[in-house]
């Protein structure tokens, strides 16, 4: 049963982070700025390289996909993302893995209930927290991820 529970979650455990979106079902794109995101991005990306993956971790001691994904664009985009990869693959609109932008959340198959989640940074490359490098880059065509693709997403904010 455990077994089953751990699988079903993808690479997180419990929500830490409230389990709603307030801008789940709108629809103006933030990322306008393609330039500043990227660097943004990178930015955090070396601030958390090298962590070690940590099942169900939220913090530098270890950090699983999803809670850093939901830290990544809290800190960055203030944006209260749910702490499961499966909640955050609810999220935003679906696009075409050819639309992809910096900040544009992408989705891997990597067993029969696991899912994977990462921040796209342009140029075919996402940060992610790998169960074996820990934060690292690759690259979307890497055979691996390639063959693991399931899903993008573009967040979305309200404005006002």
């Amino acid at each position: 049963m455990l077994v089953t529970a751990v699988v079903l979650g993808g690479c997180a455990s419990q929500p830490n982070y409230p389990a709603q979106s307030p801008y789940s079902g709108v629809s103006t794109s933030r990322h306008a700025d393609h330039g500043a995101m990227v660097d943004a991005l990178y930015d955090y990306y070396h601030q958390w390289r090298g962590v070690p993956y940590r099942y169900g971790g939220i913090d530098r001691n270890g950090i699983d996909c999803s809670a850093f994904v939901a830290r990544t664009m809290s800190e960055l985009e203030s944006l209260n993302l749910p702490r499961t990869t499966s909640a955050q693959a609810q999220l935003g609109q679906p696009i075409s893995h050819g639309d992809l932008s910096p900040g544009d959340l992408v989705f891997f198959k990597t067993g029969y209930s696991s899912r994977h989640v990462g921040i796209y940074v342009g140029a075919g490359r996402f940060m992610h927290a790998s169960t074996s490098q820990g934060v690292t880059m690759s690259r979307l065509d890497n055979i691996y991820w390639r063959s693991h693709y399931w899903q993008s997403r573009r967040l979305v904010t309200q404005t006002y």
